[in-house]
């Protein structure tokens, strides 16, 4: 999706020109993809922008700042600030939120000890990532021949700019061979994820998503919605999930940040039901939830201003 300027983005501390946001060509992260960033979303809710869940988000920004062994040099609680600043600035009554954290100018080669750590934050309007009808409508996934990392290769609990090269393969593939969306196999050949989301599954009315010990990210969008299934009274686990429990799922969907909740309506050409009664329920309840109309999770939206 083309991207629509805002008018600031927040760079090392202090509000500058969206144009004028910019990084020497010799940056660290443009040569070795060594930075940490965040998909967060701000929605309109009826006390104005509310950011969902931005400290959990702020927060796994740092463990995997930590696993490069990359030392942001803000307090979570310094960039919860900063985020909230940057959205108040742009006026928008809803937004996509970028926070990345990177190796800057000034050093080159492997050795990342000596590097600058640079932070920014941007954020911009931006639709539902799969499409708007992506909840009753669905989408097409293939398996992508393109493995998830081993963890001892490139740790995928880490959120790391490099990390996406492997799932920007996955998506082009899927894309260009008329599908919507990737499903990411580990290195065991069992289900880790999608390219950007985490997927859910429907077998016998259990909900079941891949574990981060599968090459899952741990989301937050996963966390929330097993949260809203378990107050619907649905039954929602993280186990393993083989490539063939896709084929045979009574209902799948997939969720993050950017897509949502958005359903499935085949794997590899095999039709999935869609759009299933409990993806439905759990879409409907997240909507509501991310703009604050539900009393019992309206701590997870913090107030931009």
């Amino acid at each position: 999706m083309p991207i629509t300027p805002t008018e600031k983005i927040w760079m090392n501390g202090e509000l500058v020109d969206w144009e004028k946001a910019q990084v020497h060509v010799l940056t660290h992260a443009l040569h070795y993809g060594s930075g940490v960033f965040e998909g967060i979303r701000a929605y309109e809710t009826a006390e104005g922008p509310a950011i969902f869940r931005l400290t959990e988000h702020i927060e796994r920004l740092f463990n995997s700042a930590k696993i490069l062994g990359m030392e942001i040099p803000y307090t979570v609680d310094e960039l919860i600030a900063a985020t909230k600043e940057t959205v108040a600035a742009t006026g928008l009554s809803s937004c996509y939120i970028r926070p990345i954290a990177y190796l800057g100018y000034g050093e080159m080669g492997l050795n990342t000890l000596p590097c600058t750590v640079d932070v920014s934050i941007a954020c911009w309007p931006w639709g539902a990532y799969l499409g708007d009808d992506a909840v009753t409508k669905g989408v097409r996934l293939k398996t992508s021949l393109w493995t998830r990392h081993d963890h001892n290769t490139m740790p995928p609990a880490a959120k790391t700019t490099g990390n996406y090269v492997n799932s920007s393969l996955a998506k082009v593939e899927a894309l260009k061979a008329g599908y919507d969306e990737a499903v990411m196999l580990a290195p065991n050949g069992l289900v880790a994820e999608c390219s950007g989301e985490n997927i859910f599954v429907s077998r016998h009315g259990k909900l079941i998503s891949p574990p981060l010990s599968a090459g899952a990210l741990e989301g937050i969008t996963q966390s929330t919605v097993m949260t809203i299934a378990a107050d619907l009274g649905f039954e929602a686990v993280l186990d393993n999930i083989a490539r063939t429990d896709l084929y045979i799922a009574d209902e799948a969907f997939v969720c993050g940040t950017a897509a949502e909740v958005s359903s499935v309506n085949s794997v590899d050409d095999r039709s999935i039901a869609c759009p299933g009664p409990m993806t439905l329920a759990i879409a409907e309840k997240y909507h509501q939830a991310v703009r604050g109309e539900i009393a019992e999770y309206k701590h997870w939206c913090e107030l931009a201003v």
